[in-house]
């Protein structure tokens, strides 16, 4: 089949939606589908070997062709200049797609967020008979109202029409958890329920497993010695990092312990400056890697940090729960009270959740408590590996995406 994958991120920008659509469109070209990727521009969240390289409009990479358009900032810039951009980016797509299209596509995919790439599919459905998927891993425009980014009646009230016409015209509406499937059909935001399904995020454990690919991050970055709890990913508002700093300043007592931050996004610097203001020694930034030591990365650290602002209230799962368990190394999560994060870290006995609102004694307990239990991790990140290469791998769930195409 001729498929058109629709995603605001792909490789070499460092973020969970560009991986899980990188892994996508490889493995379904190596099962013979033509496949095409239609993008943005890589401007964000860049390792340092892909600083000011050129990418063509429209590329060929190992049999998928990918087309990458430029479009407004919509990364790293407030939320007004992001709505707009986001707005602008179908038109931009679609102008751009028109002059390397050559005939129909079968089955159009439209990774969410943003929502507005649903029109996409939307398009391409009316005009080509395409069958429209639409991958939904955050809950817009219910989840930017939590998080205090939305507040003005009219503007929801513009986002939530939106909403409503992604889901009507999808032929499938994919959702990563049972606990969003519940959340969208208490909340009557989809009429014929049986287009909604459940499609976990996978991770490539395969392939992280057989990695031979070796930096000693403990030396490169000067903390042999340390007791190192990761956070790596973007720094956004929805993170809620300042549970980190908190919980550092309490924990600055025990020398050997040190909070690793890599990444980037809008709250980077603010975080930055509030860790020199506290005269914080044992938080240290560093900024995104490249996906191929990802791996390595994570070898070299004692414990994986998940966080979510208790301001969510939907219950999104981050992807980076499944990075560390692939990486057998124990979740440290602090989230919301609505993520299914909660109970998958409980059912795998992976690690430690807490509410991210909780009090910051009670924070400081539920992280020490693992650094004090240095004999159990090793355990503790073997149960969490077996469970997602049980339950998360690429190709059972890409299995079960296939059968979306038709059904």
């Amino acid at each position: 089949m001729k498929v058109l994958v629709v995603a605001d991120a792909y490789p070499p920008e460092i973020r969970s939606a560009s991986d899980l659509m990188s892994e996508l469109a490889e493995e379904l070209n190596a099962r013979g589908h033509q496949v095409s990727v239609l993008t943005s521009y890589p401007a964000y969240n860049l390792a340092h070997d892909s600083l000011g390289k050129h990418f063509d409009e429209c590329m060929n990479e190992g049999g998928i062709t990918v087309i990458r358009v430029r479009t407004l900032p919509h990364h790293k810039v407030n939320y007004l200049v992001r709505g707009v951009a986001q707005i602008t980016m179908p038109y931009l797509f679609l102008r751009t797609l028109q002059k390397y299209q050559k005939g129909r596509f079968d089955i159009v995919l439209v990774y969410s967020p943003p929502l507005t790439l649903a029109k996409i599919g939307r398009v391409l459905k009316r005009s080509q008979k395409s069958r429209f998927i639409l991958n939904v891993q955050d809950i817009f425009p219910q989840n930017a109202i939590d998080l205090g980014a939305l507040n003005n009646p009219a503007i929801i009230a513009f986002f939530e029409k939106m909403e409503k016409k992604a889901y009507d015209s999808a032929d499938v509406i994919a959702v990563h958890s049972e606990g969003n499937r519940r959340f969208l059909i208490a909340n009557k935001k989809i009429q014929d329920t049986e287009k909604l399904r459940v499609l976990h995020n996978w991770i490539d454990v395969d392939s992280i497993s057989s990695s031979t690919h070796e930096t000693d991050y403990r030396k490169r970055y000067g903390l042999v010695g340390k007791f190192i709890y990761l956070f790596a990913g973007v720094v956004g508002p929805s993170q809620g990092l300042d549970i980190i700093i908190d919980i550092a300043q309490q924990a600055a007592v025990h020398k050997d312990i040190v909070f690793l931050i890599v990444g980037d996004g809008m709250e980077r610097q603010r975080l930055e400056k509030q860790t020199v203001s506290k005269g914080l020694k044992n938080v240290v930034f560093r900024p995104f890697i490249p996906k191929k030591e990802y791996v390595s990365l994570v070898r070299s650290v004692d414990v994986g940090i998940v966080s979510l602002t208790s301001k969510n209230k939907t219950p999104v799962v981050p992807g980076k729960i499944l990075g560390y368990m692939a990486g057998s190394k124990p979740v440290l999560a602090f989230l919301n009270k609505e993520s299914d994060g909660n109970d998958l870290i409980k059912t795998a006995r992976c690690g430690v959740s807490e509410l991210s609102d909780s009090s910051v004694d009670r924070l400081v307990e539920v992280t020490l408590d693992l650094y004090r239990r240095r004999t159990e991790l090793e355990q503790i990140g073997k149960n969490g590996h077996d469970y997602v290469a049980k339950m998360f791998s690429k190709k059972m769930c890409i299995d079960k995406l296939e059968t979306f195409f038709s059904d």
